[in-house]
């Protein structure tokens, strides 16, 4: 996988990054994506990648029947742009 695939996300998904971003909560969220952006990628492909690693953490915990983990979805937002399913 190729990270100039961009990532692919629900519009559910990137709808919720958004109320995140519009919300400031987590504010982990808003800091991620200036730092994407910063980084020379556009604001949409910013917020698919948030988007992605919202995704693992809801998708992640519904599997593992799991409570749903802000620690992990904050560590998940540090490791962008790389995608922390990655180094499986």
């Amino acid at each position: 996988m190729h990270h100039s695939d961009p990532p692919k996300a629900g519009a559910a998904i990137l709808e919720a990054v958004e109320n995140q971003l519009a919300a400031n909560d987590p504010p982990k969220v808003k800091e991620t994506f200036e730092r994407l952006v910063s980084l020379g990628i556009s604001k949409q492909e910013s917020k698919k990648y948030i988007a992605c690693a919202l995704s693992v953490e809801i998708f992640g915990a519904i599997k593992n029947q799991e409570e749903y983990n802000p620690q992990r979805y904050e560590q998940n937002l540090d490791n962008l742009p790389e995608m922390p399913w990655e180094d499986e």
